[in-house]
């Protein structure tokens, strides 16, 4: 849904950046979080994607979305992919028309197949063009891109697959995160006392929800039952899971279950938990450290270049996370490892800690000046330190956790 277009006397004085990427929350959230950092500054910022980006993706107000057609041409079939070169072609020669209508100062991509058309013709355009890899290993996209995109940002230093050559304009600036949830970090965590209240949040992201909503319930089931009395157990189940999630977890005796295929109010979610069970997506990561909660995470084995378990060892090696392979996380597994940490309070502070050490919380505003000196012709400037967290402190107040959770399906 492409808006009207502004007169030149109707723009800012700082101009227009486009953001593009695709529909996936790991490509979205760092995108929307940049575009809302960009808008604080003055900019306009708009936002190209593909069909399922424009049905699906919440920017910021102000942002006009823009679909262009787009198409894979990896990993697939002969038939789909000439189809997928063929749309892909075709976004190309759309976005050129809305980038000479627009005349943007930048263009930063995110990633995914839906953010080529935009990114090349901005490229065509001699438009400057900033790509920013969210994952630890760089996607087939952006590994694309990276040959000849002015900043490739990354979220890790270590993150492999970045094109050769691309060393000078590479710069690390973390993940941009939701300011929401990097207040939930600035709050602290609240160690469970241990025949206290605890509540284990388990989110499967946008490709994960399928393995963990129903192996989870099982291994839930098998928990001792002092800790099933005292566990407020908030899990995201698939619609067509939820009838298995309910059976096995009805009559359990846990203190609460809130079941939901999609939680609105997650930074709520996140902020009351005390161990997390997840994917290790990249924007799952960033949330985790910025949050700075404890994770017990289950890598997707299918990902492409398995970009899960390297997301994943940037928080282990910090003792902030547990990692199970899909093949090991079997309910018994799962349920003697959730046990272990749930009965040890003083390791989830130390995890909590350790995750909140390793977040790059300033990640938006990094990256947000990279693309206007980019816009601007200037040079990028050496990257900076990050800025260390790890002198956090456990907040020992119980204030933190006292509102209740609304829940969606709860059983007695």
């Amino acid at each position: 849904m492409t808006g009207r277009h502004p007169t030149p006397s109707e723009r800012p004085a700082r101009g227009r950046i486009v953001v593009t990427t695709g529909g996936t929350g790991g490509h979205v959230f760092p995108a929307r979080a940049l575009a809302a950092e960009l808008i604080r500054r003055g900019w306009t910022v708009d936002f190209a994607t593909d069909a399922r980006g424009v049905a699906h993706v919440r920017m910021p107000d102000g942002v006009t979305v823009h679909a262009l057609p787009a198409g894979g041409v990896s990993g697939m079939g002969l038939a789909r992919r000439v189809r997928g070169a063929v749309d892909l072609l075709r976004g190309v020669a759309r976005a050129r028309g809305l980038l000479r209508r627009l005349a943007p100062a930048a263009v930063i991509g995110f990633g995914s197949y839906a953010a080529l058309p935009a990114t090349l013709a901005a490229m065509l355009l001699k438009l400057p063009v900033a790509i920013h890899e969210q994952n630890a290993v760089l996607g087939r996209a952006n590994r694309l891109l990276g040959r000849r995109a002015q900043l490739l940002a990354l979220t890790v230093a270590d993150t492999r697959a970045v094109p050769a050559g691309a060393a000078g304009r590479v710069r690390i600036t973390g993940n941009p995160v939701r300011a929401e949830i990097a207040e939930i970090g600035e709050a602290g965590f609240v160690a469970p006392a241990v025949t206290g209240p605890f509540v284990l949040l388990s989110t499967g992201g946008s490709q994960g929800a399928r393995f963990l909503g129903t192996v989870l319930p099982q291994a839930a089931a098998m928990l001792p039952a002092a800790l099933k009395a005292r566990m407020h157990l908030v899990m995201q189940v698939r619609p067509e899971d939820m009838t298995a999630a309910r059976a096995a977890l009805d009559g359990q005796g846990f203190a609460a279950v809130d079941l939901a295929s999609f939680f609105t109010d997650m930074p709520d979610r996140l902020a009351a938990a005390h161990l997390v069970v997840a994917r290790s997506g990249a924007s799952t990561v960033a949330e985790l450290s910025a949050a700075g909660r404890p994770s017990l995470l289950v890598p997707l084995p299918g990902a492409i270049d398995d970009h899960q378990t390297a997301n994943a060892r940037a928080l282990v090696d910090a003792g902030a996370a547990v990692a199970l392979a899909q093949a090991e996380a079997s309910p018994e597994r799962l349920a003697a490892e959730i046990a272990a940490l749930a009965d040890d309070p003083a390791r989830l502070g130390r995890m909590a800690l350790a995750a909140r050490g390793v977040a790059r919380t300033d990640a938006a505003a990094r990256l947000a000046d990279l693309v206007e000196a980019l816009a601007a012709g200037r040079p990028l400037g050496a990257d900076r330190p990050a800025e260390s967290t790890a002198t956090l402190s456990v907040n020992k107040s119980p204030e933190h956790h006292e509102r209740r959770l609304p829940g969606r399906e709860e059983i007695a």
